[in-house]
């Protein structure tokens, strides 16, 4: 025992054949339900816990018993139905799918993408008409005194001009770029 206390250290030791309990323990309750008992089988789980009804036994068809094959022997019917074949409706109704593509943002560069015209996928070409900032700069360098012509020059500088996205297969208009 010295050696064991030597080594165990603060360690306390007690006589493991008394009856104590440990701080905190719990007793069960006196009774059928406080002798722990092994959980239940697979096949009992399963069976009690079943979320989905069990099907019907297949039913037999309505040539019941035995049927007598080409070679005059006796033969079972199968157990199973088989699903009718549907009929064809006249008045059947198409179903079309529609690919909804996400918006697209466009400036002043060229952009990738579906046409929803045409369908195929391709580079925008691009125009430059005037718009609201172009004006305004004309308007600004005519009241700075550019009277002589030089209030025009926005109209030559494509970074002043709207720009209209076309496409370059069906010639579409695909979207506009307001700079102002």
């Amino acid at each position: 025992m010295a050696f064991l206390s030597g080594v165990l250290g603060p360690f306390i030791l007690c006589d493991l054949g008394s009856k104590m309990s440990a701080p905190g323990s719990y007793q069960a309750a006196a009774g059928p339900s406080s002798v722990p008992t092994a959980p239940p089988s697979y096949e009992e789980t399963v069976s009690v816990n079943s979320y989905y009804p069990t099907p019907p036994a297949p039913m037999p068809g309505p040539a019941t018993g035995l049927m007598t094959g080409p070679d005059g022997k006796g033969m079972n019917p199968p157990a199973y139905y088989t699903q009718p074949v549907p009929v064809p409706n006249a008045n059947a109704i198409a179903v079309q799918t529609v690919y909804v593509q996400q918006p697209i943002s466009f400036f002043d560069r060229p952009v990738q993408m579906c046409c929803p015209s045409c369908n195929k996928m391709i580079v925008t070409q691009l125009s430059y008409n005037a718009g609201a900032l172009t004006w305004l700069s004309c308007g600004s360098l005519c009241l700075l005194g550019c009277i002589a012509g030089c209030c025009f020059i926005p109209f030559c500088v494509d970074a002043l001009q709207d720009v209209d996205h076309y496409c370059p297969n069906c010639k579409a208009l695909l979207g506009t770029y307001k700079r102002l």
